[in-house]
């Protein structure tokens, strides 16, 4: 993938060169380099043999179990990270890689996994003790979406006449391709839930294969297979609305910001949904902020501690390969008699505050919905 986007942008491919030019896009090749040791020295010939790491630890499972304090009945459902009591001592790839994700504002992601062929989406962990039940999440429409666009552009993945990994019959591609995580099996402490209700970014799960050690002739296969929707799904980033919120008095970009969507389309001539999304998005430090949607029609309301709530009515259409509708927002200063008390989003659990890694901040600086200028800073 790397080289594909380097080589195309070199070359003036006009689709890759506007989709690297307005898009900042992170590759992390093993989360687990353990793992990839432990089973290539092993012959990679047992899917068991490496799935931990060298502490014996599988890392799917290590993170934060955020979907518990979300079942528990938090009134939140959004950057919960500030409500998490650690009961393990998290391994140290899962304390680098939950760095990354809240250190960095993204907004899209996917992890990979082999294993079987399917576009895996939140929630991964049940509701109930059920150890397979349906969990949906307040983004469910999206999610469905991101994983059906996947699977759509993959030759295989959403094939019905695909047979499955044990049978004749693949019961995934008879759905497109695609299973709620926890429908098909319940996991607690995995990635893709963490970063959905740690931070902004949404992530679904891609099970490429049912081999997980594809042979090295049929590399050239897999990457075919996979590349379009690769580069589909980058180009969804700049689905729904994106902008900057600013202090209106200074200009300044306004970090922290809360982001809520309620979903106003028309289901007839008369009448329109009414729908809160009950999660949340907050501006970056620069002030920036990006909201994945469906096509629809949306009020965006954003409120900030110190500040007057403000709204803004939006319809989203979501064309190819196009950047997402921006929307800025200025907000008024409130009066010492109007502050809203607003949360701080952006805390940790003191276990990890008490890292030094976690104790360095930056001042927000910057326009940094403009990539140069970010690229920059």
């Amino acid at each position: 993938l790397a080289d594909h986007l380097c080589t195309s942008y070199l070359a003036g491919d006009p689709d890759i060169v506007k989709l690297l030019d307005s898009t900042r896009i992170h590759l992390l090749p093993s989360m687990n380099p353990d793992g990839w040791k432990i089973s290539t020295d092993s012959g990679a010939t047992d899917y068991l043999v490496g799935r931990s790491n060298a502490n014996n630890v599988d890392l799917n499972r290590d993170f934060p179990d955020l979907d518990q304090i979300v079942y528990d009945g938090s009134l939140d459902n959004n950057h919960l990270m500030r409500m998490v009591k650690m009961k393990h001592r998290i391994q140290p790839e899962t304390e680098s890689v939950i760095k990354m994700i809240m250190d960095n504002p993204f907004v899209l992601s996917a992890n990979m996994h082999g294993g079987d062929l399917v576009a895996n989406y939140p929630y991964d962990e049940s509701r109930s003790d059920s150890p397979t039940e349906y969990s949906e999440s307040p983004d469910d429409r999206t999610f469905r979406t991101l994983a059906r666009l996947y699977a759509s552009n993959h030759p295989r993945m959403s094939n019905p006449s695909t047979p499955g990994c044990d049978s004749p019959i693949n019961e995934f591609a008879q759905h497109g391709g695609i299973t709620n995580g926890a429908a098909w099996y319940s996991v607690g402490g995995g990635m893709q839930d963490f970063n959905y209700l740690a931070s902004n970014d949404f992530e679904i799960t891609l099970e490429l294969g049912c081999d997980k050690y594809p042979t090295k002739d049929s590399l050239s296969q897999e990457w075919a297979d996979n590349k379009a929707s690769l580069v589909e799904y980058i180009w969804a980033t700049h689905y729904g609305v994106k902008g900057m919120i600013r202090d209106a008095g200074t200009g300044l970009g306004v970090a922290g910001a809360e982001i809520h969507v309620r979903n106003i389309t028309r289901t007839d001539r008369f009448n329109r949904m009414n729908a809160d999304i009950k999660h949340d998005v907050t501006s970056a430090r620069g002030g920036d902020y990006w909201r994945l949607l469906t096509p629809g029609e949306y009020e965006i309301i954003v409120q900030a501690e110190g500040y007057e709530p403000q709204a803004k009515l939006v319809e989203v259409s979501n064309e190819k390969h196009t950047e997402a509708l921006r929307l800025d927002f200025d907000l008024e200063t409130a009066g010492d008699d109007e502050d809203n008390n607003f949360a701080d989003y952006n805390s940790f659990p003191q276990d990890l505050i008490n890292q030094q890694a976690f104790q360095q901040r930056e001042e927000p600086v910057g326009n940094y919905l403009d990539y140069a200028e970010y690229a920059e800073n």
